[in-house]
């Protein structure tokens, strides 16, 4: 049985952010009665305190700018995902994300090749900071490997970063000298 308590609040509230980018608008009245279906876990003696901690959340994230409020042509309430809220749900999926080590290496490299210009350092050295957690490994400066499929990590990355145009994603067959990086990596 799940209980709100293993729920945190940012738990209760990703999931409500990440429902609402999905639906593009989700009506108040729905989701304080299911809640996308959370409270089908929950003992029904204390279902309505679980609404109202949803209600609550839901408050709680229109007041921190993540979400509107607006009514829909019925007269619904209904909020709507904000752009600090689709900033804060990129961050929230890139946090989660890592990449899947599949059953057997394909052969090829993924190389990554930035380019981000002086003026924007904060964004350089913290798109530097996500590679080396998602394992990758610097070649030269703006050269990072790895050795498996990323290319949804590395989009959302772009996305969450603003850095399309500066960011190159190649799968490589052959890579000269990659002994090391077989090591590295422990690839057969």
């Amino acid at each position: 049985m799940v209980t709100m308590k293993k729920w945190s609040h940012q738990d209760v509230g990703h999931v409500i952010l990440s429902a609402t980018a999905v639906t593009g608008v989700l009506a108040i009245a729905v989701i304080a009665p299911n809640c996308l279906q959370l409270l089908k876990y929950l003992p029904s003696s204390r279902a309505r305190q679980h609404r109202y901690y949803i209600k609550n959340t839901v408050g709680r994230l229109i007041k921190q700018g993540y979400l509107t409020q607006t009514k829909n042509a019925q007269g619904i309430p209904c909020v709507r995902l904000t752009e600090k809220g689709k900033k804060e749900l990129t961050h929230y999926e890139l946090g989660t994300s890592s990449i899947k080590k599949p059953f057997r290496w394909d052969g090829k490299y993924r190389v990554i090749i930035f380019d981000i210009k002086e003026t924007r350092r904060a964004v350089r050295d913290q798109l530097r900071d996500w590679l080396i957690h998602l394992g990758f490994v610097r070649l030269q400066q703006s050269v990072w490997v790895h050795p498996y499929e990323c290319k949804e990590v590395i989009s959302l990355l772009k996305a969450h970063f603003h850095i399309g145009k500066d960011v190159l994603y190649m799968t490589v067959d052959i890579l000269e000298n990659d002994r090391w990086l077989k090591e590295h990596f422990d690839l057969k």
